[in-house]
């Protein structure tokens, strides 16, 4: 097999003496890391991400002698398209199928709990070979085989030494579920250091932390370390955009990759000669320089086969873009996207004559993570939206909206699930002011020209069920007359489409930077819009 450079950085967390044993040289342990993977195959046409890649590297870091040990940060059952047939058993199914080569180790996403009864994380443990990990969470789903199958303070032996891996993931007040089937505590930091005493006092060697949270979280965790030198690194979950920070005395590191295993990373661990744990922290993109494992890929194209003979429409052509449209996750979670706007102005018709004045959706409904560019299919519609989107209709005044959407521009920017592609109105914000401030101008359309909003006036609003019930942090007044759940997005975007094709027309088109939706002031940069 031909030999893949790995090495896209490395840095070496502790023990950096000159004297010390490259990872080839002691043919030690890595770990490798990925986490947020809802496929089966590769994404982006088959360019990025897959578990076939996956595959590929492990068989390389086995060849070289490596004991490879898999780390899944959580979120894989749900949602895609295949998982509203098969509820993850899919996913579950390629994951048996890379432990089988090398022990991989999960911890629960929120998305493992969308499900409001257990029957269907049932069945998934079940038909699971990989090892679930968790110490702030339980399985109370009434079955012991699979309550007992969740393990806390975990360990593995490599080499003569003891590795132990403690395994969080966040409760409903930080963008978890909430089910009487998984109880889950928050207080997370504690609970990490509550495992790691638990680990030093039974003699282990290296400890690590599999966490699906928020990277604030984590880091904080991290700072374990000035207390736990034996607490080296942190591999997280939850955000879907590749997360690093550095370790030092005083914090472990934090790696999180793409979602899809687009990016994944590679933690080499050995022990210097006070027997301290000793990483080297390496990140890896998998595109296409990095074949497709051909045994793998008998399971990538059996379940391809299937979703077919289920959903022969599916490579159905429905119309045409325009222009190419950008739903990957790294804009519709971060930035203006002209898929997002697409979709949110058919949002404010949803509901007949006179249309809605403002619209928005949560990035993290549209789960494609992929670019539309010529024929749309059925499938490109059905992967974008992994939910039922059914919509509602309500009303807000000009102050109420501003502060719904303080809630879109919280936290640290990057690729969040809560950023908001909108409609009917502009906004700028400036992220070095304080949270739920950032908000510096809210316009609405006013003639020809724009003007801020009026705190006084009211104004429609059509927004996601989701959003409406305070969702990813939206708070939308529950005093107003309001619709019933009507109008399922996924719909509307088709009609929308098929009536453009109707009338011989192409759909969407590119992000204006004259009169952007978006803005985020930087350095420098001339005030709130051009």
């Amino acid at each position: 097999m031909k030999r893949i450079s790995i090495l896209l950085f490395g840095i070496c967390l502790t023990g950096c003496a000159a004297t010390q044993p490259t990872a080839t040289e002691n043919a030690g342990l890595t770990f490798m890391h990925m986490n947020d993977t809802y496929r089966v195959g590769a994404v982006q046409d088959g360019s990025a991400g897959g578990f076939g890649r996956v595959v590929t590297v492990l068989r390389d870091l086995q060849a070289q002698g490596r004991d490879v040990r898999l780390l899944h940060g959580g979120d894989f059952l749900y949602p895609s398209l295949e998982s509203r047939l098969w509820h993850g058993l899919q996913i579950v199914e390629a994951l048996n199928f890379m432990d089988a080569m090398a022990p991989m180790y999960v911890v629960a996403g929120n998305h493992e709990f969308d499900r409001r009864t257990p029957e269907r994380l049932i069945d998934a443990v079940r038909a699971s070979q990989f090892d679930w990990l968790g110490d702030n969470y339980r399985f109370e789903t009434g079955v012991a085989e699979v309550d007992t199958a969740l393990h806390s303070a975990f360990t593995f032996q490599h080499d003569g030494k003891t590795i132990g891996i403690f395994s969080l993931t966040a409760h409903r007040d930080h963008g978890g579920n909430e089910r009487s089937y998984v109880p889950i505590e928050k207080d997370y930091t504690a609970i990490a250091e509550t495992v790691i005493r638990r680990f030093e006092a039974a003699g282990v060697d290296a400890i690590v932390g599999l966490t699906h949270l928020n990277m604030w979280q984590d880091v904080r965790i991290a700072e374990l370390r000035a207390r736990h030198p034996s607490f080296v690194f942190v591999a997280g979950g939850h955000d879907h955009e590749p997360e690093y920070s550095p370790s030092s005395d005083v914090s472990a590191a934090v790696v999180k990759g793409a979602s899809d295993a687009r990016v994944i990373w590679l933690i080499d661990l050995a022990f210097d000669d006070d027997g301290l744990p000793v990483v080297e922290v390496q990140q890896m993109a998998l595109d296409m320089t990095v074949a497709l494992d051909p045994e793998y890929q008998l399971i990538a194209d059996k379940w391809r086969a299937r979703l077919l003979e289920t959903f022969p429409f599916l490579e159905a052509r429905v119309g045409a873009a325009a222009v190419p449209l950008d739903a990957r996750e790294v804009t519709v979670r971060g930035r203006e996207s002209n898929w997002g706007n697409f979709i949110v102005d058919q949002m404010r018709g949803a509901f007949g004559a006179p249309e809605a004045d403002l619209a928005f959706i949560n990035g993290g409904t549209l789960r494609i993570d992929d670019m539309i560019d010529g024929d749309i299919l059925f499938e490109d519609i059905s992967r974008t939206f992994g939910f039922s989107s059914y919509l509602r209709h309500t009303t807000v005044t000009g102050a109420e909206f501003r502060k719904i959407m303080e809630a879109g521009y919280r936290g640290f920017g990057g690729t969040q699930g809560y950023f908001p592609q909108i409609s009917g109105f502009r906004v700028c914000v400036d992220r070095s002011r304080n949270e739920f401030d950032r908000i510096v101008s809210l316009q609405v359309p006013d003639g020809d020209g724009w003007s801020e909003i009026d705190d006084e006036k009211e104004y429609s609003l059509v927004v996601p069920d989701f959003l409406y019930g305070g969702g990813d942090g939206y708070e939308i007044p529950q005093d107003r007359a309001v619709s019933r759940p009507a109008s399922e997005l996924i719909y509307l975007v088709l009609d929308g489409i098929l009536a453009a094709q109707s009338s011989g027309l192409k759909v969407g088109k590119a992000v204006d930077p004259s009169n952007p939706r978006f803005q985020e002031l930087r350095e420098g940069k001339e005030p709130c819009f051009p």
